[in-house]
């Protein structure tokens, strides 16, 4: 960690994965001051030379090892599968100076995973960032990607309370609002807010590509922007969505059954003709709606393809 005299908050960071958000962060990183060196790592050569050629990060590793010993803060930013295995590569490497975060979706899961090893030393405090696109890769990153957008942070019992700080610190410097879960509380709206959105868009995609079999493409050519701006989040990267839902899954089987209760509703309402009853919904959905919009919760969304292009 950087001392009084650096106007850094932190020396050396390393970047467990380096896709549109572990090379957001980086950017992000870099353009505000937050660290001296900012270090990549990725099994992927392709990756490490995007990486270093256009100077998203200054260095690249492509094995964990005692390079990292002197790391002050090391951000996941891979698949929720992989978790596990990073947390046991970095296990000899690492101090109890050394915080360790994350950008996951889900908490519960990978929280058991980090406590299932009681010998760790490095403090794990788990946060998410509610931000990206359906793009991946590290050409996707760009440094504004968190400017007002939330990040929650779910801190366990074992973190050390100024080493939450620093990570909240962080957020915010990279312009994000921070606001503080419980794991389970986390993991339930997620489930409701994003897992299920991302869920319900991928299984609409599915019945449409069953339907152009039958339609000659008339689903896929006549598509209205309902429809495309609805399943624009199916493009999002499948290994991590996969990885997400399964990590989430009992929360997430618990709104589906919601969910999949409600749908049957609507089914029967339409079944029996009874519009008064899809009236009431629809009118009452649509305030909801309005209110989500006068919160400001669709204020500030980025336009991507915008923000990308700036230099």
């Amino acid at each position: 960690m950087s001392n009084k005299k650096n106007k850094y908050l932190f020396n050396r960071v390393l970047i467990v994965g380096i896709g549109l958000i572990g090379s957001s962060i980086a950017l992000s990183l870099r353009k505000n001051n937050i660290a001296k060196e900012i270090i990549g790592f990725s099994k992927t050569k392709k990756t490490r030379l995007v990486a270093k050629k256009k100077r998203i990060v200054d260095k690249t590793i492509e094995k964990i090892s005692n390079q990292i010993s002197e790391i002050d803060l090391i951000v996941i930013c891979t698949p929720l599968s992989t978790y596990e295995k990073i947390f046991s590569s970095i296990d000899p490497y690492v101090s109890k100076k050394t915080i360790v975060t994350d950008v996951g979706s889900a908490k519960s899961q990978i929280i058991r995973q980090f406590r299932s090893n009681k010998s760790r030393v490095f403090d794990f405090v788990p946060a998410h960032p509610i931000a990206g696109t359906e793009q991946s890769g590290p050409n996707a990153g760009f440094y504004e990607l968190f400017i007002d957008r939330w990040c929650i942070i779910t801190p366990i019992s074992e973190n050390k309370k100024r080493h939450v700080n620093i990570v909240k610190k962080m957020w915010k410097l990279m312009g994000s609002n921070t606001e503080m879960m419980t794991p389970e509380r986390h993991d339930q709206t997620m489930a409701i807010t994003s897992h299920l959105p991302h869920l319900i868009a991928y299984n609409i995609v599915s019945t449409a590509a069953d339907i152009e079999n039958v339609t000659k493409s008339d689903v896929i050519k006549y598509s209205a922007s309902g429809f495309r701006d609805f399943t624009r989040i199916a493009a999002s990267d499948p290994t991590m969505w996969r990885d997400v839902l399964l990590s989430n899954k009992d929360s997430l089987l618990e709104v589906i059954s919601r969910f999949s209760e409600d749908l049957s509703m609507l089914q029967k309402a339409i079944r029996w003709d009874d519009g008064e009853t899809l009236y009431k919904l629809f009118s009452k959905t649509r305030k909801i709606r309005n209110k989500i919009i006068d919160a400001g919760q669709d204020v500030n969304i980025p336009d991507f393809g915008r923000l990308k292009k700036r230099k």
